[in-house]
């Protein structure tokens, strides 16, 4: 199993925006995250809230995820086998990161023409804020 890229040396990456993003890197991480943040979920309600996710792909990010101390995973030993999880504190900590995320999402990103294209808000109302130059 592939591990995430900041594992693969000793030494995160010397930029903190970086740093966090290589506990996110992966294409569905973020989406799961945002799916815990309603509570604890079985295997199989993740499995419905992504459909596009092959069982492989959401089975290796979870478990990326459980590395990094992100999110739990609780096994019950019943038949059929139950897996429930839910967020740790560090899981929690994201929320913040991730409602943003979801609040630009929902604000900019929009289907036209069976096409997502992004629309940012201020494009239609006034100019884009003025960047301070470094």
């Amino acid at each position: 199993m592939s591990r995430p890229r900041a594992k693969l040396t000793k030494d995160f990456p010397g930029c903190p925006v970086e740093s966090t993003l290589c506990f996110l890197d992966g294409k569905w991480k973020g989406v799961i995250l945002f799916h815990l943040l309603e509570g604890k979920l079985r295997f199989n309600e993740l499995r419905r809230k992504l459909p596009s996710v092959t069982q492989r792909m959401l089975t290796k990010q979870l478990r990326e995820l459980e590395d990094a101390g992100i999110l739990s995973r609780t096994v019950f030993p019943v038949v059929p086998p139950r897996v429930d999880y839910e967020l740790t504190a560090a899981g929690r900590s994201l929320e913040p990161v991730i409602s943003a995320l979801a609040a630009w999402g929902s604000k900019n990103v929009t289907r036209e023409d069976g096409q997502t294209v992004i629309r940012l808000a201020y494009e239609t109302k006034t100019a884009p804020p003025e960047r301070d130059a470094v």
